[in-house]
């Protein structure tokens, strides 16, 4: 009797680094490496660093200007070649050798689902911060469910979705390029999906070692409503966080001027020197409503 041959599903990978932390990265890589039953096409992208000493199957792209992280990991997707697309951090490292493989069949039994992020979890503790779960309600890490932004660190889409989607917020340079990555896949149509069952593992850091933390979130959060959400949902979503931001930062001077320069200069300026790209559909501010998570929060 003749068999048909089973044909591994090809995944893109794009690995991100600035070429400052080498154990980690090969560390990253070799786990990338030891995915069963995937064919895999893989990209180190060198943000102002020139990747060398990559493994056999690994291939590098060298960017002369460290562009910041979503501007990086755009450079890297016409580099790589799947029907999938994986995005993986140089800090970041796989714990099950079938995570993409898992992956991939959650996305041919669930043809809707349009961007998976697993729950980020460091192995060797036990203090997971509540951040890494994309969700209002964090009670709990493993449990499953649509949400409306990603961690980054670590995420799997189908090409034509990423390439729907436009890609990522290039001029963002870093913070909430995973939000509204997550916003332009609900915007095609489907959905982002949470796998709390699924994990990739990741050290615990405090996100305000970058020197421009909270300028940058302040900003961001102003562009991201500005590029996406009709008003008025884009004035109510961006006075709500800034009068969140500042009740929780109240006791921190500093930090409430940083974040009050970043929001002012989130309306005088804007990452347009790109292809505009509309505003998501009003139908999708319904969907999101519906959905548990409107435009406002």
């Amino acid at each position: 009797m003749n068999t048909v041959p089973v044909v591994a599903p090809t995944v893109g990978v794009v690995v991100l680094t600035m070429g400052n932390r080498p154990v980690e990265l090969r560390r990253a890589l070799e786990s990338l490496l030891e995915q069963q039953n995937v064919s895999l096409d893989v990209v180190v992208v060198g943000n102002g660093w020139h990747p060398e000493g990559l493994p056999a199957g690994v291939r590098g792209h060298y960017l002369e200007d460290n562009l910041g992280i979503p501007a990086g990991r755009n450079a890297g997707v016409p580099k790589v070649s799947g029907e999938f697309l994986c995005f993986l951090d140089d800090d970041s490292w796989f714990l099950d050798d079938d995570f993409l493989e898992e992956a991939i069949s959650r996305f041919e039994s669930h043809p809707k689902m349009g961007l998976l992020q697993p729950r980020i979890t460091d192995p060797e503790r036990n203090d997971d911060p509540t951040r890494w779960i994309p969700r209002l309600n964090k009670r709990t890490a493993m449990d499953s469910s649509r949400v409306f932004h990603v961690g980054e660190t670590c995420l799997v889409m189908p090409r034509a979705i990423f390439d729907e989607t436009g890609g990522w917020a290039g001029g963002f340079w870093y913070a909430h390029e995973g939000i509204e990555l997550a916003w332009r896949v609900w915007d095609t149509g489907h959905y982002v999906w949470y796998a709390g069952d699924m994990r990739i593992g990741h050290p615990v850091v405090d996100p305000r070692r970058h020197e421009e933390f909270y300028r940058l979130n302040a900003r961001n959060r102003v562009w991201l409503a500005r590029r996406n959400l009709r008003w008025p949902f884009s004035w109510l979503y961006v006075s709500s966080w800034a009068l969140l931001e500042c009740m929780r930062l109240r006791r921190e001077p500093g930090a409430v001027r940083q974040y009050a320069s970043g929001w002012l200069a989130g309306w005088r300026t804007g990452p347009w020197y790109a292809i505009p790209r509309p505003k998501l559909r009003w139908s999708t501010h319904l969907r999101m409503l519906l959905a548990g998570r409107p435009p406002i929060i």
